[in-house]
C-alpha cells in the first residue's frame, strides 16, 4: 500500500486542491486529479532525504508557533516604523554569529523558516563544522540579545519538539 500511496494525506490533499482549482466535480477532472494525487508523491518520493519528523511534544509546538507570531508582528511594526521614519544612516546592518546545539534536520528547517519569517532578519548560512548559525540582522543594537532570543525563544522549544526522547509511560505516541 505504501508503494503506491507514500503519503496518503498529500495524496488526498492534492486531489481536493485540483478539484478546487478546477472548480468542477466532472468525473473526468476526478480522473485527472487522482492520477496527478498518485503520482506527485511516488515522484518526488527521491527528493525526501530525511524520514518524517516526529514531533515530540506537541504543547510546544503551540508555544513556538504563538511566540513565532507575536515576534513577527512586532518585528513588522519595528521594520516598517525603521524604513519609514528613520534615515539610512541611521541602520545598523550586520551579520552575527549564533552557536547552535540543534542538530535535528527538521528542526534547523523550521529555524530557518521561522527566522526568514519574521521581518528584520535573514538566515544567510548554517556553518556545520562549527555549528554556527550566520544571521542577518536588519538593524542591530544589542548582539548578545538576539543570540540569546534565538537561543531560548527558537531553539529551545524546537529541540523541546524534535530532540527531546518519548515521555515514559504513556504507552502511546506524543
Amino acid at each position: 500500500m505504501s508503494r503506491w500511496f507514500p503519503s496518503p494525506m498529500l495524496s488526498i490533499g492534492l486531489l481536493l486542491t485540483w478539484l478546487t482549482l478546477v472548480q468542477s466535480l466532472e468525473p473526468a477532472h476526478w480522473l485527472l486529479g487522482s492520477v496527478l494525487a498518485i503520482l506527485a508523491p511516488i515522484l518526488a518520493r527521491p527528493l525526501q532525504p530525511h524520514s518524517y519528523a516526529r514531533i515530540a511534544r506537541l504543547p510546544a509546538l503551540f508555544r513556538l508557533l504563538g511566540m513565532s507570531a507575536v515576534e513577527i508582528v512586532r518585528s513588522s511594526f519595528n521594520v516598517a516604523q525603521i524604513i519609514l521614519f528613520r534615515r539610512s544612516e541611521g541602520v545598523n546592518s550586520q551579520f552575527i554569529r549564533i552557536p547552535l546545539d540543534l542538530r535535528s534536520p527538521h528542526g534547523l528547517a523550521l529555524l530557518s523558516c521561522l527566522i526568514n519569517m519574521t521581518p528584520g532578519t535573514v538566515w544567510v548560512d548554517l556553518l556545520p563544522e562549527r555549528h554556527e548559525l550566520l544571521l542577518h540582522v536588519f538593524d542591530l543594537h544589542d548582539e548578545r540579545w538576539w543570540v540569546e532570543t534565538i537561543k531560548a525563544s527558537y531553539e529551545r522549544p524546537i529541540i523541546e519538539l524534535f530532540e527531546a526522547p518519548p515521555s515514559s509511560g504513556q504507552g502511546g505516541k506524543a
